[in-house]
């Protein structure tokens, strides 16, 4: 058993740091990309990239889910499903290159941008065969081989677009070329087992276990993509684009959210139906929003200092993304609602209602719809991030009611209200506007604040006895 939980631990690690890693490095290109392309180019390559997200669930429509749940019979199952993804892949990407400029027109991007429908069907195509293998090294405990591989093309697809971009001036279009060779190589990189053949009997078993999880896939990736489309509709190539830049100043939330989705899936899993487990699971959320709103409190204060910071006499993200700075609290906050909502799934995973999730997805992304096309036109690039918050906080709500149904856990909303009582009444200044960026009074507010804000609490009475020991007994081991 030991030695299972061991595998299980390292192969989790390995998984879990490749997909920081991929993200980290893939946010690395977002301050290159706002010193060499205007805002309106930008915005294009986000929109687009923003259609790929979105059609790539069409395109692998939960095949490799279907995959490792029929793995038992693994030879007859990849052959079955990479033969139908490579056909369907192939038809879905036929159907634009056969009308680029149609397609173009349609997503808002104008037809003079036909060619970047054609590289999105050939990346969607590349990406979306190459599925079944990853899923593929993932059941054959092939971590490294896994990691590697990613890791590789994306440090490939950074090189090539800096190469492409500053070298050989192709501006938009050389990020486009470096994502389809980035894609070429994972493609070449990873083994296949594979003969062409299309079992009536595996297919329709895989069919039937993978197509259910397409609506809520989509309403997933709507809520995290739609926006930058309407966006586009509404405020046009440089709204997305500034909003773009500033939007992924997020990923320090969105990495530690991933993060603790990762670790508390099989904790809440191995915990479940054991007499504590429901205590256990109320203080997790407790801890983690204390954790999170201090630090998007941090992050909300330092992030503008951080895009200013120069390095070789350039800022971090150049000025003319600037004004878009004001999105980034509600961007961290959302994210923070969208954790509430990883932490909420445990009772609904347990019982496996899986129908729930599909609801509470589908909803967040109707909500995200309409609460984007009444405030962009009053907000601008400020409405996109209310509207994610909104999502999230329906879809939070959408699995806790079902959750309580299911399996009632004591959360502790009276120590969760405190938690955000203070740090609203800490950051009421700030949000008056009585202090300038760049103000030594401005600087001391906002460390004071992160002091203040547990010393506030501990003077509420919200640390429980048992966890003031616990804390002393920590500090005594340090000493």
């Amino acid at each position: 058993m030991f030695k299972d939980l061991k595998s299980l631990g390292k192969e989790s690690v390995i998984y879990g740091l490749s997909t920081v890693g991929a993200r980290l490095l893939n946010f690395l290109l977002m301050p290159f990309y706002t010193h060499y392309l205007l805002p309106a180019e930008y915005g294009v390559v986000t929109t687009v990239f923003s259609y790929i997200a979105f059609l790539n669930i069409f395109y692998q429509y939960g095949m490799d889910q279907a995959y490792m749940r029929h793995y038992s019979d693994k030879e007859k199952a990849f052959s079955t499903a990479y033969s139908s993804v490579l056909v369907t892949c192939g038809l879905f990407s036929l159907i634009l290159a056969a009308a680029p400029g149609f397609w173009a027109q349609l997503g808002g991007i104008g037809a003079g941008r036909s060619d970047l429908v054609l590289y999105a069907a050939v990346i969607l195509f590349l990406d979306g065969i190459n599925v079944l293998p990853f899923a593929d090294l993932r059941m054959g405990h092939r971590p490294f081989y896994f990691a590697g591989v990613r890791l590789f093309s994306i440090t490939l697809n950074i090189i090539l677009n800096i190469v492409l971009i500053t070298r050989f001036h192709m501006g938009i279009e050389g990020i486009f070329i470096a994502n389809v060779v980035s894609s070429l190589f994972s493609v070449a990189a990873v083994p296949k087992r594979f003969t062409f053949t299309l079992d009536r009997e595996m297919l329709a078993k895989l069919l039937n276990y993978a197509l259910p999880l397409l609506p809520a896939g989509l309403g997933a990736m709507a809520v995290q993509v739609i926006d930058r489309p309407i966006l586009l509709r509404l405020s046009g190539e440089a709204a997305v684009g500034v909003y773009q830049a500033n939007y992924r100043l997020g990923i320090f939330m969105v990495l530690l959210v991933s993060m603790f989705d990762q670790a508390w899936r099989p904790f809440f899993l191995e915990r479940a139906g054991k007499p504590e487990s429901v205590k256990v699971f109320a203080r997790v959320l407790t801890y983690f929003v204390l954790a999170l709103v201090w630090l998007g409190l941090a992050l909300s204060f330092f992030i503008p200092d951080l895009v200013r910071f120069r390095i070789a006499g350039k800022p971090l993200i150049h000025p003319s993304y600037w004004p878009g700075l004001k999105i980034v609290p509600v961007v961290l906050f959302a994210y923070l609602v969208n954790g509430i909502y990883v932490n909420f799934l445990a009772p609904i995973i347990i019982a496996k209602k899986t129908k729930v999730i599909m609801f509470a997805t589908l909803s967040g992304a109707a909500v995200s719809v309409a609460v984007n096309f009444i405030l962009i036109p009053t907000l601008g690039i400020s409405g996109p991030p209310w509207a994610a918050f909104a999502a999230y906080c329906v879809m939070a709500l959408v699995v806790y009611v079902a959750g309580r149904r299911i399996s009632p856990v004591p959360y502790e909303f009276g120590r969760l209200g405190s938690i955000v009582i203070t740090a609203l009444a800490l950051s009421l200044p700030a949000l008056a506007g009585w202090f300038n960026d760049g103000t030594s009074a401005w600087l001391i507010y906002r460390l004071a604040v992160l002091a203040v804000f547990p010393l506030c609490l501990l003077a509420m009475g919200f640390f429980l006895p048992e966890e003031k020991r616990k804390f002393s007994e920590f500090l005594s081991c340090r000493a």
